[in-house]
């Protein structure tokens, strides 16, 4: 018999001081609320604030565990950020949550008023009774082991049990429920920004006519207003300064996290800066396209030193200046060059790699496999690990390859099906969703289709979390439940 199952039937005499704890069960209920306000999912558009709820749930955990097992820790200060949703906006706000109790049912409530959610929960169970001085009792105690009362005694499966709880929550909040309690939000928020996307509509139609721009984009989230005010404020630019407007002519023009010249040759303008940076660029575009001109030769460079791989870039790539990206083709082509030349690669490489495909990226990117089949590799990796990772992952690309390509063709037609059947004003997707999960989603979609009549009319976009953004769009997990 194992030391646990002894363990489970296992009786105990000790010395018990009398008083009650909230158990980690309970602290887990009590935070669901926090939790669902403050899960890192809920942020896939917003990076930064993604990042910091996560480190300081992480935080959090240690400071209640450490609670829970008598320690005290030291008094800290964490940082999240919450959604605020009302009928008229869908906007995040920072809230601060100190942390100084030494008994969890304080911090508790620490945590839960500094969010202003309900505390009724809390409230409900019985407050620890302080040990009266000088009394102890000697009392026998029948532990029974078994994995739930064992999270719920043991501390230390405290955050285990909490994750747990909120998996199983999310799971049992399907979409039928969900679209019931929020349709009708996102059709008002989407008529009352209506009058905004149509000035969208005149305001770029107004760009294309009149400087001949190959197209205007938004790559700033989905702050239609502040779209708006990007294309009211270049208008007003161009109509104050005419004369390098030419310079657009045939271009694509792109309000972005930064101002440059992508690698697409698209023209990025931020949003963040004054007008006048916009006009520097502007007449300065023929300097940046100098550089974009010698981007191809060095591409061919990498390929002919890497047995004719395809050198691609990423659909959904982060934006990077020409420059920068030439600099890290330049890199990778050394690292490549001194391993071959003192090396060679490996004899049960194909002579050619020309089926392949390879995405060069900053230092600190990934080296892996894209679910599309590519090589995702940052620039400041050795020869040597490259080569090895190459080695170990060729037949896993090509299948990946091979299933892309016939997939994106699939998920087109999918997306088509969905729209036409839920008469949907837009269906879109996040970049994290392959077509793989699209295609599944929208089988899902369709399949269901007689229970997810709310649907019908909505502007939707397919993420990994539930949200009503503030112009109405619906965000819903490409997985979710019926």
């Amino acid at each position: 018999m194992s030391i646990f199952n002894s363990l489970k039937r296992c009786r105990f005499v000790s010395i018990c001081i009398q008083f009650r704890c909230m158990t980690s069960t309970e602290v887990s209920t009590a935070l669901r609320p926090f939790y669902f306000s403050v899960h890192p999912d809920l942020f896939g558009q917003y990076p930064d604030q993604r990042q910091i709820n996560e480190t300081s749930l992480k935080q959090l955990s240690s400071y209640l565990e450490s609670l829970q097992r008598k320690k005290y820790p030291k008094p800290c200060t964490l940082q999240f950020y919450i959604r605020v949703r009302d009928k008229q906006s869908n906007t995040l706000k920072m809230v601060w949550v100190k942390l100084k109790d030494s008994d969890v049912r304080k911090a508790v409530l620490s945590i839960l008023q500094s969010c202003e959610l309900s505390t009724e929960y809390v409230d409900k169970i019985p407050e620890e009774k302080k040990k009266p001085p000088n009394t102890v009792n000697n009392k026998s105690f029948n532990f029974d082991f078994t994995f739930k009362n064992f999270k719920d005694i043991d501390p230390i499966f405290g955050p285990l049990s909490m994750k747990q709880s909120v998996a199983e929550e999310m799971k049992n909040y399907t979409l039928e429920k969900w679209l019931k309690e929020h349709h009708l939000i996102a059709l008002e928020r989407s008529k009352l920004t209506k009058p905004i996307r149509q000035d969208i509509s005149k305001l770029k139609k107004i760009v294309l006519e009149n400087y001949e721009v190959l197209d205007v984009k938004w790559d700033c989230g989905w702050n239609e207003s502040q779209f708006r005010g990007c294309l009211q404020s270049f208008l007003a630019l161009a109509e104050q300064h005419p004369e390098p407007m030419h310079i657009l002519k045939g271009r694509t023009l792109v309000f972005a996290p930064f101002t440059g010249v992508s690698l697409d040759g698209h023209i990025m303008l931020y949003t963040g800066e004054v007008r006048h940076n916009w006009l520097d660029l502007i007449r300065n575009v023929k300097k940046y396209d100098e550089v974009l001109l010698r981007i191809p030769g060095f591409e061919k460079t990498v390929s002919q030193v890497l047995k004719d791989i395809k050198v691609v870039r990423r659909k959904f790539m982060p934006k990077i200046l020409a420059g920068e990206y030439e600099r890290q083709l330049q890199q990778l082509t050394t690292n490549l060059s001194d391993y071959r030349g003192l090396r060679g690669y490996p004899k049960h490489w194909p002579n050619s790699l020309a089926t392949f495909e390879i995405v060069v990226e900053t230092e600190a990117g990934p080296l892996m496999v894209s679910p599309t089949g590519q090589f995702i590799v940052p620039s400041s990796c050795p020869g040597s690990l490259l080569v090895n990772f190459i080695s170990e992952n060729l037949d896993d690309a090509k299948r990946r390859l091979e299933t892309y390509r016939m997939n994106k063709h699939v998920e087109r037609s999918f997306r088509s099906d969905v729209l036409k059947h839920f008469k949907m004003e837009t269906l879109h997707k996040d970049d994290n969703v392959n077509p793989d999960l699209m295609i599944d989603c929208c089988k899902k979609l369709l399949k269901h289709e007689s229970k997810l009549v709310y649907l019908r009319g909505l502007q939707v976009n397919i993420a990994t979390y539930y949200s009503v953004l503030s112009d109405g769009v619906v965000c819903i997990p490409w997985n979710f439940e019926i």
